[in-house]
């Protein structure tokens, strides 16, 4: 590849681009108007406007994107995980415009993303589904299934994820009021607003595999990440090795995500979703067609560099490794940071960063989007980064996760780390007891410490009088500056302390 277009933002497009300079590849990113100080456009080689702020005229519009790639003279483009990552239609365009696409053939995209016809793939090749619908139905359809299965159940729309258009029913009458809800948050999240209903696992954990395909048909899985502490069915923390997975079910369930890929056609990077029940038993939820938000972990345990191998991939290279040569080393944990207020119903928070302090030491990495001065923009997705950490074992991973939110320092805006401090100092997360209601069971009570919002702004006032009241100073070899609080206080961090 000559040159490669990062058909996305945030930090994911700032991994991207590492990875391509790691390679000796140039690159470009594309920007609306929200993100013209980004600091992906900022990393970048060039940098592409492609449109105003919301996401329909920039950052999924498609020939946008294209016109992006021919401008810069890139000879393929990486998706990331969102916007265009899982379209199909933008696939078959580039593919149409002799343009790589870094991930999986739009065939593929087209099957996989479609919920009903995967579930039809994986039945027929014997992978194990949750029991429900596998055609589109009426409201008496709907009803007699429900009855068949029993309830609970759960409405899901086809054509997407992230829990858009899913709803839990758990009785006749909440059925039908469920369905049309479902139907126009589907439609209007995917355009496309096809639901169907499946039987609801109780209290499972959501256990992924990653995978790994070349065009020559060899197939690899890079183990498992457990995700299942979720908050309205976004994942907030993850891990691998999973602590509900002995050798002989990780070995099954390895097994049955490769026989899914190659179920479809897999090519490039991806992720089997699973459902794992309290008697070990597991069903295929999904086929996440993209580099997953907690690729890091992965990364971590196994030493792959999960996006270069996507680049290779899509040079039509073959797979260096086959599954005998992957092993797990020691655990990995990933939060989540979000731009968001626990403590108001996670009300997404923007505004500028004041203040920015990234944790560091022996394996951590911080993977972010952000720095000191930029303005958080209301338009996206509201995450910042990702804080993932590495350790010879789980116990010791958690001690240094703690360590590192203690650390990480945010201020200007209202963020989740503190509340991520509470998940995984919890006895519960200590435990293992990691199932995907263990927001509603063990967070529910959660509130911000008292002090907090008091420190804050303290914090705030001090960095808002700063130059009013500093004097100028000159340091070796810089222009005049002017003193603020931070440079007078040195190393110091909000919150409670970390055990």
């Amino acid at each position: 590849m000559n040159k490669i277009l990062i058909a996305n933002r945030g930090e994911i497009a700032v991994r991207v681009t590492r990875a391509c300079r790691d390679m000796g590849i140039p690159c470009a990113v594309v920007y609306s108007d929200a993100d013209r100080t980004s600091l992906h456009v900022l990393e970048a080689d060039e940098a592409v406007r492609i449109g105003p702020a919301p996401a329909l005229e920039s950052y999924l519009n498609i020939d946008a994107v294209i016109g992006a790639a021919r401008d810069v003279g890139a000879d393929a483009i990486h998706p990331g995980y969102g916007f265009l990552a899982e379209n199909w239609r933008f696939a078959k365009r580039c593919e149409e415009e002799g343009i790589a696409f870094i991930g999986p053939t739009s065939e593929a995209l087209r099957l996989v993303g479609d919920k009903l016809r995967s579930r039809e793939t994986m039945l027929a090749e014997g992978v194990p589904i949750i029991p429900g619908m596998l055609t589109k139905g009426d409201d008496a359809e709907f009803r007699a299934k429900a009855s068949e299965m029993g309830y609970p159940v759960l409405v899901k729309a086809s054509a997407g994820g992230g829990g858009k258009g899913m709803r839990v029913v758990r009785s006749e009458e909440e059925l039908v009021p469920a369905i049309e809800a479902g139907r126009r948050e589907a439609g209007s999240a995917f355009g496309d607003d096809t639901v169907y209903i499946e039987k609801l696992i109780e209290r499972p954990r959501h256990v992924e595999f990653q995978i790994l395909a070349d065009a020559r048909g060899n197939v690899v899985h890079l183990f498992e990440r457990e995700c299942s502490i979720q908050r309205r069915h976004q994942k907030i923390v993850e891990e691998s090795p999973s602590t509900a997975l002995d050798p002989e079910l990780r070995r099954a369930m390895g097994e049955t995500a490769v026989r899914a890929a190659k179920a479809v056609g897999y090519t490039n990077a991806g992720t089997v979703e699973f459902l794992l029940d309290e008697d070990g038993s597991f069903y295929f939820l999904e086929v996440n067609a993209r580099i997953q938000v907690e690729h890091p972990v992965t990364e971590f345990v196994t030493g792959v560099d999960l996006v270069r191998e996507q680049i290779m991939v899509a040079e039509g290279r073959e797979l260096g490794f086959g599954q005998d040569d992957l092993v797990q080393r020691g655990h990995a944990i990933e939060c989540r940071i979000y731009a968001e207020d626990p403590a108001s119903g996670f009300l997404p928070s923007s505004g500028k960063i004041l203040r920015f302090r990234e944790p560091a030491g022996p394996g951590v990495r911080h993977d972010c989007g952000i720095y000191e001065g930029w303005e958080v923009p209301v338009h996206y997705d509201p995450i910042l980064s990702k804080l993932i950490v590495h350790a010879a074992d789980r116990d010791a991973a958690r001690g240094r996760m703690l360590r590192a939110l203690s650390e990480l320092t945010i201020l200007g805006i209202d963020t989740t780390i503190e509340y991520l401090q509470a998940v995984i100092a919890s006895e519960a997360f200590a435990s293992g007891d990691t199932h995907t209601d263990f927001v509603e069971k063990h967070m529910g009570d959660w509130s911000a410490p008292d002090s907090t919002e008091e420190l804050s702004n303290v914090a705030l006032m001090a960095a808002a009088l700063s130059a009013s009241f500093a004097r100028p100073a000159l340091s070796a070899g810089r222009s005049e500056r002017l003193l603020t609080p931070w440079d007078t206080l040195g190393s110091w961090r909000i919150g409670r302390p970390s055990r």
